[in-house]
């Protein structure tokens, strides 16, 4: 039975609205909460796995609390990488506006399943964005698929501590204060297969610092490169919140990203995440994280040393 039908069974396809052509869909006539069926909360993963984003409007209802619960009946909470919000056992409230270093970009870990996010307070114009990361990978040349298929990159949360790292676009504003977690480094594939549909995923992020084996400059240049193909209009849904708009989104193939159209307005979204194993590139290698609280970081970026030994971190 295809995912389609099999959740059809459960939430009628009329209630499916599809919004791009390439991921997502807007869910009707679903009031979420932590008492959901079991029928109901497997429909909406199959769901997840065949649009990659699902949005909920009008859900008044879901608190705090009621989105941990929920949450939870989707997986195991991961262990935040930023405070939690005060009264809950996890969870953390973001301005989902802010770019680039700022905590609403904290959703960028690829080792996580399920991203449960909340709008609280929301100002005109708040739109959030999402990118297929399969079809960004199918968009690629060949020639580029095989590059990329074996690149590694280093990524950091701890941007204050940074290696070498990438370029801080111009009007970034500084990691917001809510960002303060323990500091973590860790290397990942570039591609990566997802863990249920085998799928070849193309993966960044803001956090990735340096790819492993290359220099800067060209590092720099290359990320832009696949980026493109990334947040190319044709691969990307735009969503527009308003308060009690709930988005739960398979964190591992697609990325999630805040767009700002008034940056005087205060906005706030407070999002869960459901912990998954670590991700696996096409020669069964898997990523790593270390703890950079005590550890000196190096501020080498693609040494000789690192080539020759294919260190990582």
């Amino acid at each position: 039975m295809s995912i389609a039908s099999s959740s059809g069974n459960v939430i009628p396809s009329a209630d499916v609205i599809k919004c791009a052509a390439r991921l997502s869909a807007e869910i009707r006539n679903v009031r979420l909460s932590g008492d959901l069926s079991e029928e109901v909360v497997d429909a909406i993963r199959q769901l997840l796995i065949e649009h990659r984003v699902l949005f909920f409007r009008g859900q008044r209802h879901f608190d705090g609390a009621e989105q941990e619960r929920l949450a939870i009946r989707l997986g195991k909470l991961a262990q935040q990488s930023i405070a939690p919000t005060k009264g809950l056992s996890s969870g953390t409230d973001l301005d989902p506006g802010l770019e680039g270093r700022s905590a609403g970009q904290a959703n960028v870990r690829y080792d996580q399943t399920v991203s449960v996010m909340r709008g609280a307070v929301m100002a005109p114009h708040g739109d959030a964005a999402w990118s297929n990361l399969a079809a960004a990978y199918l968009d690629l040349p060949l020639p580029l698929r095989r590059l990329a298929d074996e690149l590694w990159v280093v990524r950091s949360n701890a941007h204050d501590h940074a290696l070498e790292a990438r370029p801080i676009r111009a009007g970034t504003p500084p990691l917001d204060k809510s960002f303060a977690g323990m500091p973590c480094e860790g290397a990942d594939p570039v591609v990566r297969f997802h863990p249920e549909t085998g799928e070849r995923l193309l993966v960044l992020g803001n956090f990735e610092q340096r790819f492993v084996g290359l220099q800067t400059y060209t590092g720099n240049k290359l990320f832009d490169l696949l980026e493109s193909y990334i947040t190319a209009p044709e691969n990307t849904v735009r969503w527009s919140w308003t308060e009690d708009d709930i988005a739960i989104w398979d964190n591992r193939a697609a990325q999630h990203y805040p767009v700002r159209a008034h940056a005087d307005q205060h906005q706030k979204v407070r999002r869960l995440v459901i912990d998954c194993e670590l991700p696996v590139s096409d020669h069964d290698r898997r990523s790593v994280t270390r703890d950079t609280t005590s550890v000196r970081r190096r501020h080498r970026s693609g040494s000789e040393n690192d080539r020759r030994e294919g260190r990582l971190i």
